[in-house]
């Protein structure tokens, strides 16, 4: 995709094992390495507080959970569907009020929370990390990286409490 990959691909000789479709892939074991642990920790939030993992895994934002008080209800969506990115993913009902779960990015769920259905004040307690909501499979991988960074979630939030459109 990007054209001036080509360079990182000259120092190797073509191996015999791998058919010519796989060569173009094998990036130094070094940069390899690096590229997946910068992305691994990534996290990107939307301005609708949601979160997601670049392993595809979804939630809302300890700041959202906050907002919604104690959670009674977790609608999960079913294993196996497809989402576009900011189509209804999920839906949490608290004490105070029922709230849709916006995808942050498309894809496909593999796996739902399903602990939530006995537990879903784990949303509460741990939004970010045990309350997390789905998993998936993400098809387009632009999505996740147009996502606010963590820093720039942290300023959507400041600005939204300065100025709330309730």
């Amino acid at each position: 995709e990007k054209p001036n990959n080509k360079k990182i691909f000259v120092k190797h000789k073509p191996r015999r094992d791998l058919s010519p479709q796989q060569q173009p892939t094998m990036l130094s074991a070094r940069t390899a390495a690096f590229v997946q642990v910068r992305f691994a920790s990534g996290m990107r939030f939307t301005k609708t507080h949601e979160w997601v993992k670049a392993d595809g895994t979804v939630g809302i934002t300890d700041h959202a959970q906050k907002a919604l008080g104690d959670l009674v209800f977790v609608d999960l969506p079913a294993k196996g569907a497809d989402f576009d990115q900011k189509g209804t993913l999920a839906v949490v009902e608290s004490v105070k009020t029922v709230s849709d779960v916006f995808a942050p990015v498309s894809g496909k769920v593999v796996e739902v929370n399903t602990n939530l259905a006995q537990n879903p004040t784990l949303v509460n307690k741990s939004a970010e990390t045990d309350g997390w909501l789905a998993k998936l499979k993400m098809t387009k991988l632009d999505e996740f990286e147009s996502l606010l960074n963590e820093e720039d979630y942290k300023k959507h939030c400041e600005e939204e409490e300065k100025h709330p459109h309730h």
